[in-house]
This record gives C-alpha cells, sequence and structure tokens, in this order.
C-alpha cells in the first residue's frame, strides 16, 4: 500500500458524488466546489459554477499546507470581487511556511456557511483495523481538545454494520443528533472502504436544515496502487507533490510509468549527491529500510526514497532501475557508492523475473558502476528467489563488481547495517 495525499478539492468532490449511493439517498454533501489554478481564472470558472458570482465565498489554497486559517490563508464570507482580488494577489507567489518556500498555485472556491456547530470525524488505515475518530469540538483548535476524541475501533475482518458506534457516540450526542451521525459517519466508512481511502479528516464539518453536511475541511489520502483499477470512479484523480516540492523529470518518468501500470513504482530523489541509494521492493519494506539508515546515521547520505512493488515486468523494473542507476552514476563521491537491492518476503512477486530487468540495467551501467566504485548488496526472498540470488551472484562475477547477496535468512535490515559497515556478516 502506497498512501498518497489528494487534493481537498477531490477528497470533497469523491464524497459530494458518492455519499447519496452509500447512505441510500438519505445524504447529501454541497457539490459546490471550484478549483482556481494558473491556467483557470476564477472568471473562467463562473460559466459552470454560476454560484460562484451569487453566494459568499471560502477561499484558500489547496496544496496540502496545514493550518491555514492560523496562517492567514483563508478568506472568509467574500463577494466574488474579494475573492478574484485575494486570489489575484496570492496566484503564483512564493511564500514561506516554516522553513519550506513554495508558489501558491492552486485555490479552493465554496460556498460560505453560517454555522453553529462544528464537528470532527477522521478514519485512519491501522495494520489490523481501521480507527475512527468522533468529537463534537471539532475546529482549528482539536488538537487541544483530543480528550474529547472518541475512538472506535474496526477490525479489518468487520463491517462497519457490525460495530456498535451508538454506545460510544452517545458519550456526546442524544436523539436524532446521535441517529442521524451515526448513519453518517457509516455512509462516509463505506465511501472510505469501497475507494480505497488509507485516511480522511473531516475537520471540521456541520449539518444545514435536515440532512445536508458541509464540510468545512477536508484531508484525505488514497492507496494510489488501486489507481490502475480505481481510475473510473475516481474520475480525474491527481497526486500532488507536497507545498514547496517539484517533480525532477526522472521522478516525472517513474510516476508516468506508474500510471500506466498495475504494479507500483515509486521515485523520490532526497539528495541526487547521496552515496547510497536504495532499490526497494515493497511500500512497508521502504519505510523500513529508510527508517534504519536513518537511525544508523546515514540519513544524510540517503539519496533516493522509493519502491516497486505489484509484481513489475521484467521490463518495468528494468526502466526504474536504470533512472536510478543514472542518477547514482552521474557525479562520482570518492568513498565510493552504495546500492541496497532489498526488500520482505514477496507474496506473489517472481523474484527471478524482477531481477533479470535490474540486472539488465546494470549490466548497461557496468562501466560507469565501475568508475563510481559502487558496491551492491542484495536481500530478497519469495517466490523463484534462489534463481533470482544465483542470477545476482553469476552477474558480479561477470561484470567485475562487488555483489554480496543475500536470501530470508537474512533479517530484513541487517542487510542494511552489513553495508554501511562495508560488507561481510
Amino acid at each position: 500500500m502506497a498512501q498518497k495525499a489528494i487534493r481537498e478539492f477531490d477528497a470533497k468532490r469523491l464524497l459530494a458524488k458518492y455519499i447519496p449511493e452509500y447512505s441510500n439517498n438519505k445524504f447529501q454533501i454541497s457539490k459546490k466546489i471550484a478549483l482556481v489554478t494558473l491556467s483557470r481564472s476564477l472568471d473562467e470558472l463562473v460559466g459552470e459554477e454560476p454560484w460562484i458570482k451569487t453566494e459568499k465565498l471560502v477561499v484558500k489554497p489547496d496544496q496540502q499546507i496545514g493550518k491555514r486559517g492560523k496562517l492567514g490563508l483563508i478568506l472568509l464570507n467574500a463577494t466574488f470581487e474579494e475573492a478574484k482580488k485575494w486570489i489575484n494577489e496570492r496566484m503564483d507567489k512564493t511564500i514561506t511556511i516554516g522553513q519550506v518556500e513554495g508558489q501558491l498555485t492552486h485555490f479552493l472556491v465554496e460556498p460560505f456557511t453560517e454555522h453553529d456547530i462544528e464537528y470532527y470525524l477522521a478514519i485512519k488505515d491501522h495494520k489490523n483495523s481501521d480507527h475512527v475518530l468522533f468529537s463534537t469540538s471539532g475546529g482549528v483548535d482539536i488538537e487541544e481538545n483530543l480528550g474529547k476524541v472518541i475512538t472506535i475501533n474496526v477490525p479489518i475482518d468487520k463491517e462497519i454494520e457490525e460495530i456498535d458506534l451508538r454506545t460510544p457516540l452517545s458519550q456526546q450526542l442524544s436523539g436524532k443528533d446521535l441517529e442521524k451521525i451515526e448513519a453518517f459517519i457509516k455512509s462516509i466508512y463505506k465511501i472510505y472502504k469501497e475507494l480505497n481511502f488509507t485516511f480522511l479528516e473531516l475537520n471540521p464539518f456541520t449539518i444545514v436544515g435536515e440532512n445536508n453536511f458541509v464540510l468545512m475541511d477536508t484531508k484525505g489520502r488514497l492507496d494510489d496502487t488501486a489507481l490502475f483499477w480505481m481510475a473510473k470512479k475516481w474520475g480525474g484523480i491527481e497526486f500532488p507533490v507536497p507545498f514547496g516540492r517539484s517533480f525532477n523529470p526522472e521522478e516525472s518518468y517513474i510516476k508516468e510509468l506508474d500510471n500506466k501500470t498495475g504494479a507500483s513504482l515509486k521515485l523520490m530523489v532526497l539528495n541526487p549527491e547521496g552515496r547510497l541509494w536504495t532499490m526497494v521492493a515493497g511500500g512497508g519494506a521502504s519505510i523500513i529500510y529508510t527508517d534504519t539508515i536513518v537511525d544508523l546515521g546515514y540519513g544524510e547520505q540517503l539519496a533516493n526514497y522509493g519502491e516497486y512493488s505489484g509484481n513489475p515486468s521484467r521490463d518495468e523494473t528494468y526502466e526504474y532501475a536504470k533512472t536510478i542507476l543514472d542518477l547514482m552514476t552521474r557525479k562520482r563521491d570518492p568513498r565510493g557508492k552504495i546500492l541496497i537491492i532489498g526488500g520482505g518476503i514477496a507474496n506473489f512477486t517472481d523474484i527471478a523475473i524482477t531481477f533479470q530487468g535490474i540486472i539488465k540495467a546494470l549490466r548497461k551501467f557496468k562501466g560507469k558502476l565501475i568508475e563510481n566504485n559502487v558496491k551492491i548488496y542484495v536481500r530478497r526472498g519469495g517466490p523463484n528467489f534462489q534463481e533470482g540470488l544465483k542470477q545476482m551472484k553469476d552477474l558480479g562475477r561477470e561484470i567485475g563488481i562487488p555483489i554480496e547477496v543475500h536470501g530470508p535468512e537474512m533479517h530484513l535490515t541487517r542487510i542494511v547495517k552489513i553495508a554501511l559497515e562495508g560488507g561481510t556478516q
């Protein structure tokens, strides 16, 4: 699973689209949302969204920026002209938030809603369950009110209809409000599961009229490995980079490959001059390897973060490996460089086939790998792993590059320490 944040615009769009279906047409979420970008102005949106000119508006950047209210990045109760002026003054401008500097390029526009009560709802993915969090004390100060948040555990082998929500919710709700919120949470949870969300937060939300829910602020993350089969339900979904960051050409290339395959291919360049590079199979393993490298004190030398998983083809693995090797061998380091080809024990990925793609790339870069004094450390297990490891050992002898190879008998992260200490157990 690879969790990727989506824009607030897309999170609200998906919830508004599917809430009628998953609530048996009981609830509605406003579909009045618009996204202003560098290529699409507020004036241009009026034709499709005429309410923009007739209703009071809320405007805010939609670029994974937290605490926008406290940063003065939300305009409330504005007219069309006020909203347009506010956006124009900020569009394409560079701002600094903490130590991060970036350009404002996307603004969410929606109707302003007068309200008295602010609710909080979040659903978070955990290893063996989902956690549903709720409070009647939602809003910008939710972190100061964590003691008022109710947590409900939903085991992965249970349906939401099997879970008793009413008893814990009755600590803060009663009567019709209790019934309504309980049913709403169940509907939102069903959307969360069906659309492959891994995180969803509505903070705050309120109720207008009988069954119309207004989402003031919404955050969402999706399992982007599901894009291949969820494309129709998600629609034109975008996984924007975090504020202040942009894709380099190599990252864009891997992202393009990822979008075309049912496998998962991810690459983030952290330090192009780093001497420690990884080629890790599996999203979970990539996190563990990265954490281990940092824990051992080598975080500043870590060049990249990423993963290949979901049984990519030989050609896809070749393209992925070739991109990393190209980045790795562009600038020499007098100490030499380290490449860790690691991963857990695969369930269905054919190790020999994926290794054939990596081996093809290593052959192609033989000269540059030698020039850069690269040492390679391999740890892998799973279907056909013996053949894959044998191919790696044979390759080391063939191209004259030190390749230390280990199977599942080696602890997942032990290979990291071995690589950093110069090899051999």
